[in-house]
């Protein structure tokens, strides 16, 4: 997307403008350059975006799920063919390294279109005889779905939201993060090349203000949010006026185990991967890095070592592993954790710092940090940063580690690291997460129900149990004799 062009809304299958005509900024969060001047939409594009949907949901609706699907599939393909121009949007507007979006971003996406395509001709009800005669149930949209995304992925998010919301026959009005609004209207243009009717995806841009008219509007039957805790609680609050149906995936401050029997390189490799792939902006991380006090020097010294070599850079640079922070305001308040933990006596390892990148001076670039010597109690390792901040703290012993990792509001995802699977079993059987992996991290397949628990959220995305948080039964009951009334 050239620079300066106007990013507009999408409304019943075309560009639109916002009512009132006004614009905010993207900016490239690696530069600070100008990306994009997008349509602020207010109220009463909330309401023409509603009223699109509304009108294409029975056309939609009444398809089968077999169209349905061919068009879902079709949109994965055309995400694949526009793979590279994809993902190098993506690391524009929101700072990731390229050599991560091709994959975490583009074909994650393409993926749920295409699990969902798959799913959308096998939705399907129950039969059972009973006394009197039988009952069959049908599984029905429930209309006009509203999701809301975050910055961190917003075009894997966006396809996790409409893949199952359309698979099962709803409609669509999504508003992805202000910080990044460009990938989804580009997907937009993909449905519709693919042969989605109109209306039955729009988009619109905004802030606050406009998630809040969204999630209040009486033609809403459901919300699907991605974001923080705060505003979690804020959209639930919202929507209980009108008993919509809300998913929430919110914050987490996950623990991740190191025992002392596990492949120190693989659980090194695992702790990487669950705090520094995409700068630290991961919902899922495990922050929390439990070490059993046995291998803990050997853990320090290969995590140092291989931290060491993580590439910090231009986003467009293939050879780098850590990009810009979203924004110079979020950078900022990533380094103020930083020198929280310090100041709270945690032991820097490596890192700690803003790292300077030629060409990129309006933006916010922070090293891979790591303390060690770390206190449950420290706002480091309470608070959710979403930066590159890692805490890393010692155990003893299996009830201790366990009591600790779920001492937290949070209960998104959890990581084991260890070569006794009956323990790992039993452990992942004990924590308070939605998510949890054995001797890997952060791996998130779309056959796989994805979601928490505690403020970390409520339902789940992805697999086929993202269907029941889009449809409603109906329970059929059909007479086999005459009716034997006592009046």
């Amino acid at each position: 997307m050239p620079a300066f062009q106007d990013c507009l809304l999408w409304i019943n299958g075309d560009n639109a403008d916002a009512a009132a005509g006004e614009r905010f900024e993207t900016r490239n969060p690696a530069t600070g350059a100008l990306l994009a001047n997008v349509a602020l939409a207010r109220e009463a594009d909330v309401d023409q975006a509603v009223a699109a949907a509304h009108a294409a949901r029975h056309q939609w609706a009444t398809m089968s799920g077999t169209a349905r699907g061919r068009i879902l599939h079709r949109t994965a393909e055309l995400l694949r063919e526009h793979r590279q121009a994809l993902a190098e949007l993506e690391s524009l507007d929101a700072g990731k390294p390229i050599a991560e979006t091709p994959e975490a971003d583009v074909d994650s996406g393409a993926d749920c279109l295409e699990y969902f395509a798959g799913q959308a001709a096998s939705l399907q009800g129950e039969y059972q005889e009973v006394d009197g005669g039988f009952f069959y149930t049908r599984p029905e949209p429930l209309g006009v779905c509203a999701g809301i995304g975050a910055w961190n992925y917003p075009l894997q998010i966006a396809c996790w939201k409409a893949a199952p919301a359309l698979a099962a026959g709803n409609t669509m009005v999504f508003k992805p993060a202000a910080l990044t609004p460009l990938s989804a209207r580009r997907l937009a243009e993909l449905f519709r090349q693919a042969g989605l009717p109109d209306g039955v995806f729009n988009v619109i841009h905004g802030f606050a203000e406009t998630g809040h008219a969204l999630v209040r509007h009486p033609g809403v039957s459901k919300v699907s949010l991605t974001g923080s805790v705060a505003t979690g609680k804020a959209v639930m609050r919202e929507a209980a006026d009108t008993l919509k149906a809300v998913t929430l995936e919110l914050g987490g401050k996950s623990p991740l185990i190191v025992w002392d029997d596990a492949v120190v390189d693989d659980a090194v490799s695992g702790v990487l991967l669950g705090n520094f792939y995409t700068q630290g902006e991961v919902c899922t991380n495990g922050t929390r890095v439990f070490v059993h006090e046995a291998i803990m020097d050997d853990f320090l010294a290969r995590l140092q070592a291989r931290t060491a070599r993580l590439q910090v850079g231009n986003p467009l640079d293939p050879a780098t592993d850590i990009g810009a922070m979203i924004s110079p305001a979020h950078g900022e308040r990533v380094l103020a954790f930083i020198e929280q933990g310090r100041a709270e006596g945690a032991r820097l390892i490596t890192g700690g710092a803003r790292i300077n990148v030629p060409g990129c001076e309006g933006g916010c670039f922070v090293a891979p940090t790591i303390f060690a010597g770390c206190r449950d109690e420290m706002a480091i390792v309470r608070e959710e940063i979403f930066g590159p901040v890692m805490s890393v703290l010692s155990f003893r012993n299996e009830d201790e580690v366990i009591a600790r990792a779920n001492a937290t509001q949070y209960g998104l995802a959890a990581g084991v690291f260890t070569r006794d699977i009956n323990r790992a079993h039993r452990v992942v059987a004990a924590l308070d997460a939605g998510i949890c992996w054995i001797n890997h991290y952060n791996l998130t397949p779309i056959e796989m129900p994805f979601g928490g628990v505690k403020d970390s959220g409520i339902g789940r995305e992805n697999s086929r149990h993202a269907l029941t948080h889009y449809t409603r039964l109906k329970s059929v009951f059909v007479a086999a004799g005459a009716v034997d009334a006592p009046y």
